[in-house]
């Protein structure tokens, strides 16, 4: 397929959605969310085909040496797929932000304006392995009114084939939800550059694919860049919190963006700690490295440096981190304050892990990812983070003078 093709494809399904994303915009919340119900019954319905896909795809992924970080991302175990399903069904269960007030003013001149969330229109999201995507980013746009164009990286074409085809049935606006099912490069490019048809994109893989569609794009792109997450244990910790801390944030789902990457531990601590650190890595099969700081391992690789403070701990942070999520353990209130105000990052935490960076634990429902932007949304991004809003002025005949 040459380029003039896939441009072709593409801007056709940004027609598509364009006019999906309108019939959305008249529905009611009590529409999509039967169209939300429908979508669970038929993901259920579908489960056996859905599974064998994505067999056929792990199968292929570890044929072909993807890593197993890749290989778990890409792995659709019960328990993920119940979740899966389990998050459509809890994001109908939510408030729709679509028609909310943002706030209200009567002003002098006697026009009333309200700021009202709406729909962006229609979403791109490009995605790489994880097969759930698919689904939580098409629930999450069909609960904000939004169509969105879905294009999953090649080694889960027949996971997100078999999804697209589930998600199709329950369907009552056709194409509200598209996958693009060709493997061009060019497709990616080619969504980013239709303003007027595609209102956003939302890259959801590596800093390669996000800085590729950066530069190609002529639209908003939001950016979920890695997770190069620390945990700084404090010489006022409290040790045995910090290790079930350390073990929860590195072990649980070493694959995961909001994964523990690096360790800082204080000085004055470190003699005591450090060996525990040590053992438990042992027994955990965790390797344990120096002198690397802002790598994302995205395994049971974790580096470890010491700092002479609180204060070291944030600036290296601030330096070394992608923003993402950061963590200090300490039984001290003052440190903690410091640490929360000045760690620039998306998502901070006191005594507790960075793995709960996650719209489901943050009570969004399934994300659509984690911004580490700073506009138009940072860190986990729910349904709010996937509307805009205009202003609805009113007047009784109002003119300005």
């Amino acid at each position: 397929m040459d380029n003039s093709d896939v441009a072709e494809r593409i801007r056709s399904m940004a027609v598509k959605a364009r006019a999906a994303a309108a019939a959305l915009r008249r529905l009611d919340e009590a529409g999509k969310n039967a169209m939300l119900e429908a979508m669970a019954r038929s993901l259920e319905e579908s489960k056996s085909s859905i599974m064998a896909a994505n067999a056929v795809d792990v199968e292929d992924a570890k044929a072909s040496g993807l890593s197993p970080a890749m290989v778990d991302r890409l792995l659709l175990t019960d328990a993920r797929f119940a979740s899966m399903v389990g998050g459509v069904r809890h994001i109908a269960t939510l408030p729709d932000p679509v028609g909310a007030e943002i706030w209200r003013r009567e002003m002098p001149s006697g026009i009333s304006i309200s700021k009202v969330r709406e729909p962006f229109g229609v979403v791109a999201v490009v995605f790489e392995s994880r097969p759930n995507v698919f689904v939580d980013t098409a629930a999450l746009c069909l609960k904000t009114g939004n169509a969105i164009i879905l294009r999953g990286g090649k080694e889960a074409l027949r996971s997100n084939l078999a999804l697209a085809n589930a998600v199709a049935k329950a369907l009552d606006v056709e194409n509200a939800v598209q996958l693009v099912d060709f493997g061009a490069h060019d497709a990616v490019r080619e969504l980013v550059r239709l303003p007027g048809l595609v209102d956003v994109a939302i890259p959801r893989g590596g800093e390669r694919l996000i800085t590729a569609m950066c530069e190609a794009a002529l639209i908003p792109v939001l950016k979920h860049y890695k997770g190069v997450c620390h945990i700084y244990v404090d010489d006022k910790a409290n040790i045995p919190m910090a290790l079930a801390i350390l073990d929860n944030a590195k072990v649980q789902r070493p694959s995961a963006c909001n994964a523990a990457e690096c360790l800082l531990v204080h000085e004055k601590l470190a003699p005591l700690f450090l060996p525990m650190v040590r053992a438990w890595a042992q027994g955990s099969g965790v390797t344990l490295h120096s002198g690397e700081a802002g790598k994302e391992y995205l395994s049971l690789d974790l580096n470890v440096e010491t700092v002479a403070g609180c204060r070291e701990a944030i600036d290296f942070i601030n330096t070394h981190s992608s923003h993402h999520s950061d963590a200090i353990i300490t039984e001290d209130a003052g440190r903690a304050k410091e640490f929360l105000r000045d760690v620039d990052s998306a998502c901070v935490y006191h005594n507790a892990s960075t793995r709960f960076t996650d719209g489901a634990e943050f009570g969004m429902g399934a994300e659509i990812g984690i911004s580490t932007d700073k506009l138009h949304a940072r860190g986990p991004m729910g349904l709010e983070e996937l509307t805009t809003y205009k202003y609805v002025v009113t007047g009784d005949g109002a003119i300005r003078g």
